[in-house]
């Protein structure tokens, strides 16, 4: 590992008062810890301006609107949306793929329409889908555990309406190849729809250059409050689409005799919006932004790779995944359930995901109950692969 990329991670640690020290945490797939800079927006968003927006006329309102508005502004600059417009934000990626399942789905899914998902899917990217009644379909995995781009190509056909992928797997790391994908699932007339929720956090996404319709994901992992997240979709398609929640702030004119809706985003966002977690997700934006998004994939890289090569030299130990996973790397210790090995590596002060990670079809295609997952952040550095790695051997010595 280059010695620059080693020490620079003991500066961003700094920012994270809810490390302590000798703690590694390693579950940031699951949820990242939070910078100051974050906290600090949050706190200041209550404690000091805090007000409704869209709604009230006297100052402090109006300047939270502003406020909250530039965080849309914010939120489409990061991902290279064409209009803040094509922003809406909503509770998290689960809510966003709900909404474009609900919304989306009841105007264009009929009868005989199919979607094709990936083996890999996280329930939130499979259980909205299936509530539509459109046939489902799965892609297979490739060797080397990518969704098998070829195999897509060869599967899809013009029933197929939607495509609804993982950008980055939370369970293995792969990344998808995201312009063919879009290619793919162009050629039949069929929408591209990203869970982004890995990838946003770890490497620079253009949604106009990805050539995708929707994109989804959550602000508590990219290092952002929980509870707020982001739908990107073309404004030609949101334009389309009916609201799928009723309430105020997303209505034109109400009577009991007929109610007009707004335009979008406001359409799909029904309702007192989550005023602090939007501030606080422009935070966060600004917080990753400031450190590079390339800086953090060079940094998350080098950590896979060592961690990878430590795990490698443990005889028990099976890795899944591929070599260039993006800041994931799970793994299975032989005979020892991926429970006990959490429990085991917390008592030595390093937290884990174990379990199914929101993937079962995932874990009957790898052959297992459950996973180990370590996931990186910008706050770690070779002391956590040491730390997991001393974890792991004292799980081999236990289980014999």
């Amino acid at each position: 590992m280059d010695a620059a990329v080693a020490t620079r991670p003991l500066d961003w640690l700094a920012d994270f008062p809810a490390i302590p020290e000798g703690w590694a945490y390693l579950d940031s797939a699951a949820t990242a810890q939070k910078p100051v800079p974050v906290i600090e927006a949050i706190t200041r968003a209550y404690g000091v301006s805090y007000a409704t927006v869209h709604r009230g006329v006297y100052q402090r309102s109006a300047e939270m609107t502003l406020a909250f508005e530039a965080s849309r502004r914010r939120a489409a600059e990061f991902i290279n949306a064409a209009a803040p417009e094509e922003i809406v934000f909503v509770r998290g990626a689960t809510e966003g793929i709900n909404l474009v399942a609900q919304s989306w789905g009841k105007a264009n899914l009929k009868p005989g329409d199919r979607i094709l998902l990936s083996t890999l899917e996280h329930h939130s990217n499979i259980v909205p889908w299936q509530m539509t009644g459109a046939e489902i379909d799965v892609v297979p995995l490739t060797d080397d555990h990518r969704i098998d781009l070829d195999a897509m190509a060869a599967m899809i056909r013009p029933e197929h309406k939607l495509v609804a992928l993982a950008h980055v797997s939370n369970v293995l790391g792969s990344v998808l190849d995201a312009k063919r994908a879009a290619d793919i699932a162009h050629s039949v007339g069929a929408k591209l729809l990203l869970d982004g929720c890995q990838a946003v956090p770890r490497m620079p996404v253009d949604v106009r250059d990805l050539d995708c319709d929707f994109y989804v994901f959550s602000g508590h992992k990219l290092y952002g409050p929980t509870g707020i997240g982001v739908l990107w979709a073309r404004h030609e398609i949101l334009d389309a689409m009916p609201p799928w929640q009723g309430g105020g702030a997303m209505i034109d004119k109400v009577t009991f005799a007929r109610t007009t809706y707004a335009p979008p985003p406001a359409r799909f966002e029904a309702g007192t919006p989550h005023v602090v977690g939007v501030l606080g997700l422009h935070a966060a934006i600004d917080y990753v932004e400031g450190i590079g998004l390339d800086a953090i994939a060079a940094h998350e890289a080098a950590l896979v790779n060592e961690a990878r090569d430590a795990l490698r030299g443990i005889n028990s130990v099976r890795l899944f995944g591929p070599e260039d996973s993006a800041g994931i790397v799970s793994f299975a210790v032989e005979g020892v359930h991926p429970h006990d090995i959490g429990t085991i590596l917390d008592e030595s002060q390093v937290a884990i995901r174990a379990g199914h990670h929101c993937a079962q079809p995932l874990m009957d295609a790898l052959g297992v109950d459950a996973t180990a997952r370590a996931s990186f952040g910008v706050y770690n550095g070779r002391r956590d692969i040491a730390a997991l790695v001393r974890g792991i051997e004292r799980v081999t010595r236990i289980f014999g």
